[in-house]
Parts: structure tokens; sequence; C-alpha cells
């Protein structure tokens, strides 16, 4: 009986059989099915998943007419950091590389401390730097960070933090903490995106929404709300840090919806409410299984967030995310199956 080159969710290299890894799909969208209450992959998709990750080639790709846009974040950092790229370039040329030798379809400026309220206190630079950006590029660029409602919290912010008051039992002083700190994040996040968007910026990315919970998912979706008021021609992409939403406060709503535990079809219908351009769901990879059961997983998961809505849905494969392994550096041989599944099964608008 043949065996496949298989990665499994850490990265390491196995060999299954297509029997093997007929039975992981299988398993990974009933998982996916059974906890958020949404249909599996078909008859027909599953035998075309294992088509796909039964290829003998290295790298596959989709098929002609297939081919969907990538939307990319943190593309470089400042020279003094470790630059992603692994060349010590300004940020300015790091874009221009990532428009002409990488070839994306969009392009992302972000600071090296990725957050809205570090941001703030230097968004004059910010503005020169993605002006100095746009007239040398043609890509679409967009400004991107991260809500991070904890840095409002002591000892980096203003607000006590909850995370020592819930140990104490002192639950309602913890939700009205992570209520005072939405309120200083919605500020900085529409300031921050108002005077990129003045400087020229195509979008605003909020990257890794619900990192902190509910609370931090609220204060985005209130930001969004207050910018589409002001700007409705505004593209805003928010992509999500995982598949369930923590209900960290676990009281808040929005339009009447509970935001604690929303799946990702769920929270694709808020952020399409709250005026949304593209949603990014983010489905965690488990390492102690195999990228087709992870990747069957994912697929099902984000399907049902196409389904959902009528914004683009741009799903998020990366390290450890989408059914990718989580690896610093992923092979391609799993991100290439990845990405044709995504597209040509999972029919999303983008990467």
């Amino acid at each position: 009986m043949g065996s496949y080159f298989v990665r499994m969710g850490d990265g390491f290299l196995d060999r299954m059989t297509a029997e093997e890894i007929r039975a992981d799909i299988e398993a990974g969208t009933q998982d996916a099915a059974e906890k958020a209450k949404i249909k599996p992959l078909s008859q027909a998709e599953i035998d075309y998943l294992l088509e796909i990750c039964t290829t003998p080639a290295k790298f596959i790709g989709v098929e002609r007419g297939n081919e969907i846009v990538l939307t990319t974040d943190g593309v470089v950092v400042t020279p003094e950091e470790e630059p992603s790229s692994g060349v010590p370039v300004s940020r300015s040329v790091g874009v221009q590389i990532w428009e002409r030798i990488v070839c994306a379809d969009t392009s992302e400026l972000g600071h090296s401390d990725y957050s809205y309220k570090a941001v703030k206190a230097l968004v004059s630079s910010e503005q020169q730097v993605m002006h100095d950006i746009l007239l040398n590029t043609v890509v679409p660029v967009f400004y991107g960070a991260m809500p991070n409602l904890g840095l409002y919290t002591q000892p980096d912010g203003p607000v006590p933090n909850p995370a020592e008051l819930l140990p104490q039992g002192k639950i309602k002083e913890a939700r009205e903490c992570q209520e005072q700190a939405m309120e200083y994040a919605i500020k900085d996040m529409v300031y921050v995106a108002e005077r990129l968007y003045e400087a020229g910026a195509d979008a605003i990315n909020f990257d890794t929404t619900g990192a902190a919970g509910d609370a931090d998912f609220l204060a985005t979706l209130r930001a969004t709300e207050i910018l589409k008021q002001k700007f409705p021609e505004l593209c805003i992409m928010i992509g999500m840090a995982g598949e369930t939403l923590l209900g960290m406060h676990g009281e808040l709503y929005y339009q009447g919806v509970c935001l604690a535990g929303l799946p990702p079809h769920g929270q694709a219908k808020v952020v399409q409410s709250a005026g949304g351009t593209i949603f990014g769901p983010a489905i965690n990879t488990k390492t102690n299984r195999s990228m087709p059961w992870n990747l069957a997983r994912a697929l099902t998961y984000t399907r049902a967030c196409v389904e959902a809505v009528d914004i683009p849905v741009h799903a998020n494969v990366g390290m450890g995310v989408g059914g990718v392994p989580m690896q610093e550096i992923p092979a391609p041989d799993a991100v290439s199956r990845v990405s044709k599944a995504m597209a040509e099964i999972g029919k999303i608008d983008g990467l």
C-alpha cells in the first residue's frame, strides 16, 4: 500500500496512506461541523481535498481562472529591528520590494510596536512614511495594527488589570475595567485610522482582533462604525485572532448578538453589520494532528463564513492558522496545498 508525504500540524514531515488521509479529512470536517453547528464538506469536496493532499508534486497551484487576491500584514519592520525580509531596508523600500519582487496584490505599513495605542504617539511620522510609500508604489497600501486591549491595563495603561481582579472574585470590577479600556481603545483606533487615511492609506487593517476577548472585538466593531460614518468609502479589513471569540467579559452584545463564544461565521456577520469591508477568519491549527485534518477543519469553518456574508472573506493562512502548520517559515508544500484548497473548495475571495 503506497504512502504520501504529509505535514503534521507542527510542520513535521510524515507519511500516511490515502486511507489514513481520507479518515483525517473526514474527522477534521466533522469536528468543525459539530462545534460550530455548520455543514461538513460534501463527499465530492472530500474527494478533491484528498486529491490535493496526495498530489506527488512538492508545490502546487490553482487552476487558471481560480486565482484570488493576496492581502498581507506585517510586510516589513523598522531597520533597527530584525527585518522580515532578511534585508536591512527601510519600511518604504520594503514595501516597494514587496510590490515589485514578491508581486503581492496589496501591501501594508505597520510599526514595529504593532498596536494602535503605541502608534498614537508617533502618528505624524507614520503619516510621513505612508506619504513617501504612496509616491513610489502602485499596489494598494493598508495601514495595520492590533487593537490590543491589554495595553490599556496596568502597568502599561490607565485601567486596573482584569486578570488580577478575576482571581480575587471581583468579576463585576473586572468587567467594568474592560469596558473602560474599550473606550480608550476606540478613541485610539479612530484617531490613528483617520490620520493615516488623511495621509492616503488605501485601507485600514484591524489585525488580530479579539486577542483580548469579546471586549477587544466590540471595541473594533464600534471603531469601525465610527470610521464608516465619517468615511463611507474607507476599506476596513478586520482579521481575527482565533476561531472562537473568548468571553473574557462574557456579557457584551453587538446589535443584540452575544459576542462571547462566537464562531467564525458569527464573527463575520457582525463585522459586516458594523461596516467592515473584508473579514479574515483565523482557524487555529492543532499541532498534534495532521495537516489534512487541520485543513479540512479550516475549510469547513471558512466556507461557512463565505456563505454567511456578502463582504469578501480573506482567510488567515500563516503560521499556525488556516490549516498551515505551526512553523515560523511554513513549508511551501503545505502552504501551496492550503492555498489551492481554500481557493477552489473554500471559495474564499482572498488569502
